[in-house]
């Protein structure tokens, strides 16, 4: 069973200018991900798609360019057309689908979660960080009674997509065009391996995150 990771990446960011090659603990955003990537067992290949082969400039050893249509690059396009996309280049019967933007995931969150996926267990596999606390959505409680206030320890969590992974057998997104299966493996996932970096803000909390815990590499 061949498994390969797609990492697409934009390097003309919108809302973080050069986002993806700022640096963090003495490398380029980008270069974190990539790296934890291709340490993690069961993966095969692992992939960088992207329309600028500068790019190759910032990735660790490993890690294989593939140049995509600069027309991916489009402010309006969607994430599912780029991995449709790949998809239809590269082969595979597992994908898994990360985002620079989560530097910090664990081999050990990737290897663990796939493992799920390879054996069978789950058609698909993805990060969450658990929230257990009383939430509300459109005006109303969604975890909770407000009639029966439970203590949070007591209460059903509820689930955050993080970007750091989708993983996914072929099918599911070929047939079903979809990232998340029908019986996914949630990988939780908390602190550090959480932060997802969008805006300015996120990217000087990571690099105070990356100094209290030590991440630098020359």
């Amino acid at each position: 069973m061949k498994t390969v990771a797609l990492v697409p990446i934009k390097l003309n960011s919108q809302r973080l200018p050069h986002k993806n090659i700022l640096p963090i603990g003495g490398k380029p955003l980008c270069w974190h991900l990539l790296n934890t990537l291709v340490q993690a067992k069961g993966i095969d290949e692992v992939y960088v798609y992207c329309s600028d082969p500068t790019v190759k400039e910032y990735m660790p050893n490993g890690a294989i360019f593939k140049q995509r249509d600069k027309r991916l690059d489009g402010d309006l396009i969607k994430g599912f057309e780029i991995y449709r996309s790949f998809i239809n280049e590269v082969d595979a019967d597992v994908y898994v689908l990360a985002h620079t933007t989560s530097p910090f995931i664990k081999v050990s969150s990737i290897e663990t979660a796939l493992s799920h996926v390879l054996s069978g267990e789950n058609d698909s596999a993805f990060s969450a960080e658990r929230i257990q606390t009383f939430a509300w959505y459109q005006g109303k409680p969604i975890n909770y009674d407000l009639n029966d206030v439970p203590r949070t320890q007591d209460m059903e969590p509820i689930w955050i997509e993080t970007s750091a992974f989708f993983m996914f057998k072929k099918d599911i997104f070929t047939v079903h065009n979809r990232r998340i299966g029908f019986n996914p493996y949630i990988q939780e996932v908390s602190g550090i391996e959480a932060v997802d970096i969008d805006e300015l803000k996120d990217f000087e909390l990571a690099v105070k995150m990356a100094e209290m815990e030590g991440i630098h590499y020359e």
